[in-house]
């Protein structure tokens, strides 16, 4: 979502559209969505209230929905020259990587110990670039969409912009000690070694999602010029003393990364997007890049590649037929450069450094369909002629719900996730012998292992509904998931159903008729053969000879009777319980 002033925008488009609506509509075929038409003064008034917006600028702006993986759309620069494009008011810029005049190519040195921390890094310069308060403010706002972007918050890739005017290269990417950087980090006031600069930026509410990259790290990366000055400390802050202002006219740009293709590419979006503002329009001083195992390499690379697609597949992908001409034509609206081959069996397509999004061939038919607009392609009916059923599990699970809420149960719909307590400790059993699946990372407590049975979900139902008078009849038919090393992902689903009966008395005999009805339904006969039947079992969760095992078609598929006072008294109830739960999977 990225967020532009209305006038900026369309003084850079060199037209006033009419109305809002008539830039929606742009928006929506250029594959966009203008989400929300605001103000400063209105989003301050909304988070924080009234009278925290007094004073707040009342500047008309655009909110803009734009694709994830379309980074050349994040900055106003990207977006007008896109929209431009597509409405055909300006061809594609082409984008050149130049050797500086004086020959002196500015170099960034790579050693060793990066290896440990940050093995990448990419360089380049924009020269004779002129800054005014506007393409500052956008050139700072896309470095930071790329970092919380492409970037994943700084873990894959870090921007440094530096003002190449007051340093002189070649320069040194390293990693030392925390002890042993030391410098002025950006907008302070003096200098701090980089331990105390992890401590000054703790509490700040930007930079400290970021400290946890490198904080343990036994060396941090940090880049000098020549003369010992620091450059920056990443993926945390830069220096002050590189600080670009709107008086910059050279600007030295690097990118240190965990993932070289990311840095590229960052690196590539963030000079041609900006590279329109210097003296040589669209044009990028090259810098070198040499690795300690005498590697080098010349940066940005702003590749353009080409690719060969059939006007035939475009058609039938997308359901129109088009020209290859014309095809063509709706390619290079999209900033795909293309023209026919071979006697119109082939489009050539040529993908500028700005598109890394196009990877494979749907990708450019995707551009193709947006160029001509979803809505103009014409609606048939599919040529392939199939009836579909509905899914067996979910039609047997549709008619029991009838049935149990015709027997005067109610439905509840718990979350699949909880917490390890609710369906181990609380039920009175090891959490080993549960099977349960586990989250990797979970957010919150409550959300730690997948559910291994319904029961602990309606017994916080209950819980939350304690006022509601009594009794309380709830079921859920559900997936439950346990683990399972025959399937391939180590774990399967399986369809339970849970009853519940809360009351003043145990109700024990009110689960036993709604088993007997759910058996009635499915025409399960109460015979050992193949009926079903219930032996006296043991389960820490019900109360000791008041639980018994279900049986049907030769096999256990659950447990019912009278809930454990300890289980009750753990979900914070009062009352006695009674519940069932069986697999109905086996009925199908």
């Amino acid at each position: 979502l990225i967020r532009l002033s209305r006038s900026i925008l369309f003084s850079a488009c060199y037209r006033m559209y009419r109305a809002d609506e008539e830039f929606d509509e742009l928006c929506f075929e250029f594959g966009l969505e203008l989400d929300e038409v605001t103000s400063e003064k209105d989003i301050i008034s909304k988070e924080q209230g009234d009278g925290k917006a007094e004073g707040a600028s009342d500047i008309i702006l655009y909110k803009i929905d734009v694709p994830a993986n379309r980074y050349d759309l994040l900055c106003l620069e990207g977006l007008v020259r896109g929209l431009q494009v597509f409405k055909e008011r300006i061809k594609a810029p082409r984008y050149k990587r130049i050797m500086p005049a004086n020959g002196e190519i500015q170099r960034l040195l790579i050693t060793e110990e990066t290896d440990q921390v940050r093995p990448h890094a990419v360089a380049a310069v924009l020269r004779n670039i002129t800054f005014s308060k506007a393409r500052y403010d956008s050139f700072i706002d896309l470095q930071e969409k790329l970092h919380q972007n492409i970037c994943r918050k700084r873990t894959l890739v870090a921007i440094g912009t530096h003002d190449l005017d007051t340093i002189s290269g070649p320069f040194t990417y390293t990693a030392r000690p925390p002890s042993e950087i030391k410098f002025k980090p950006l907008n302070q006031d003096k200098e701090y070694t980089a331990s105390e600069i992890m401590e000054l930026y703790r509490t700040d509410s930007q930079l400290k999602h970021y400290l946890h990259i490198i904080e343990n790290k036994p060396l941090y990366p940090v880049i000098y010029d020549s003369n010992g000055v620091v450059l920056s400390m990443p993926p945390i802050i830069n220096g002050d003393h590189t600080k670009i202002s709107l008086n910059t006219r050279n600007v030295f740009i690097e990118c240190t990364a965990t993932d070289i293709t990311k840095a590229k590419i960052v690196l590539d979006t963030l000079v041609t997007m900006f590279s329109e503002y210097c003296e040589k329009q669209f044009t990028v001083e090259a810098a070198e890049v040499t690795y300690f195992n005498g590697k080098t390499c010349i940066y940005p690379e702003l590749a353009y590649r080409r690719e060969k697609v059939k006007p035939d597949l475009i058609n039938k992908k997308i359901g129109i037929s088009e020209t290859p001409s014309s095809l063509a034509k709706l390619l290079t609206r999209m900033c795909l450069k293309s023209h026919v081959t071979g006697n119109g069996n082939n489009i050539e397509i040529e993908i500028p450094p700005t598109r890394p999004d196009i990877i494979h061939a749907c990708d450019i038919i995707e551009d193709a369909a947006v160029a001509y607009g979803y809505n103009n392609i014409q609606m048939t009916i599919p040529k392939t002629y199939t009836i579909a059923n509905q899914f067996p599990l979910n039609k047997l699970t549709e008619l029991l719900r009838q049935d149990l809420a015709a027997a005067g149960f109610t439905e509840a719909l718990t979350f699949a996730l909880c917490s390890q307590e609710d369906i181990a400790d609380k039920l009175g059993v090891d959490i080993s012998a549960t099977k349960a699946v586990h989250i990797a990372n979970p957010k919150t407590a409550e959300f730690q292992v997948a559910r291994t049975s319904l029961l602990p979900g309606l017994l916080k139902t209950i819980a939350a509904n304690r006022k509601m008078p009594l009794p309380l009849k709830l079921f859920e038919i559900s997936d439950i998931v346990i683990k399972d090393s025959s399937k391939d992902v180590g774990a399967r689903n399986q369809r339970h159903l849970c009853a519940i009966y809360y009351n003043k008395n145990p109700g024990f005999e009110v689960i036993h008729g709604l088993l007997d009805r759910v058996m009635q339904l499915l025409a399960v006969p109460p015979n050992k053969g193949c009926g079903y039947l219930i032996k006296a079992a043991k389960d820490s969760a019900f109360f000791p000879g008041r639980c018994a095992e279900i049986f049907a078609k030769g096999q256990s598929i659950g447990k019912l009777g009278v809930l454990h006072p300890d289980v009750i008294t753990k979900f914070e109830l009062t009352m006695p319980c009674s519940a069932l739960e069986i697999n109905i999977e086996p009925f199908l």
